[in-house]
């Protein structure tokens, strides 16, 4: 057997933990996606904004110009079939992926960005959870770097993941740091 072989190091098919870096001689990164709270909160967001809209929307129709007009209140609950399916390609399309020097972050459907963060040009890390996304048991992060430009958010994770992510980046962005 040749030394050097994935067979080798005994990690040939192990999932890497999340937080690790990505072994050496792998081009492609370990990427994480966001927890499925996070589609939750969104539908649940979805089907009450719009639900309240078909309510006020088929009653004002209704008294306003006749009962045959209230039939259009049914249109935000066609948005809500629809906005189901894309909330999840969506969340679907979310992930990052924590590399030696940087981090990754891929968002989109049909227009994909990725978001590549120097660890060293990080100057502020935060974990951020309104009261919705508490409800939900779900916090962000939020990066800051010397550019505007790629400053980022990774959604929906969950607290505790959000702030083993933070402290991590803080880390690697002050060890990167020290050398400016």
């Amino acid at each position: 057997m040749e030394t050097g072989s994935p067979d080798d190091t005994g990690r040939a098919g192990t999932a890497e933990p999340a937080g690790t870096a990505e072994p050496a001689g792998t081009a492609e990164p370990v990427w994480t996606g966001l927890p499925p709270g996070l589609l939750r909160m969104r539908r649940l967001l979805l089907v009450v904004w719009l639900g309240l809209l078909a309510l006020g929307l088929g009653l004002l129709l209704g008294l306003l110009a006749g009962p045959a007009w209230a039939a259009f209140a049914l249109l935000p609950a066609v948005a809500a079939v629809w906005g189901w399916v894309l909330l999840e390609r969506n969340w679907r399309s979310w992930r990052y992926a924590e590399r030696a020097d940087d981090l990754l972050i891929s968002r989109g459907v049909l227009w994909r960005e990725q978001t590549v963060v120097p660890y060293g040009r990080m100057q502020l890390v935060e974990v951020t959870s309104g009261p919705v996304e508490r409800y939900f048991g779900l916090a962000s992060v939020q990066l800051h770097t010397a550019a505007a430009a790629t400053d980022a958010t990774i959604p929906g994770l969950d607290p505790a993941e959000a702030e083993r992510l933070r402290d991590r980046l803080a880390e690697l962005g002050e060890a990167r740091s020290a050398g400016l």
